[in-house]
């Protein structure tokens, strides 16, 4: 029986450190993502889009709201990694508020091939 080659964790680590500190100073974070990345929002209703394209379409509202970004854990296991982060968000019209994030990414070639995120969506305008 052949065992399963196990990814490299600090390239993992590596690749979303890279995507979180990117968004951290508002730089090019899509080059991080593979072009057939599959982000689902585990919110309700879960939501799944598919594609690189499609991703930055539907998050740009989210993504020109972060005032800041604090990563406040990092667990990487293999291909696999998990982010606890804290959002401080500023919407077009209204104050700032912070959001809790878990954020489960695998990484595949250097690249977030899917990201799930799971946050409490109370505070977000409606």
């Amino acid at each position: 029986m052949g065992t399963l080659a196990k990814a490299d964790p600090s390239a993992t680590r590596a690749t979303v450190e890279a995507y979180l500190e990117s968004l951290k100073a508002g730089n090019d974070w899509q080059h991080l993502l593979s072009d057939d990345v599959v982000f689902t929002s585990c919110t309700s209703p879960v939501r799944q889009i598919t594609g690189r394209e499609r991703f930055v379409e539907a998050t740009k509202r989210f993504y020109s709201m972060i005032e800041s970004l604090e990563v406040r854990r990092l667990v990487v296991d293999g291909d696999r990694a998990c982010a606890l982060t804290r959002y401080v968000l500023k919407p077009p019209a209204g104050s700032s508020f912070e959001s809790d994030v878990a954020e489960i990414f695998r990484i595949s070639d250097g690249k977030i091939a899917t990201f799930d995120i799971y946050f409490d969506s109370a505070p977000y305008p409606k």
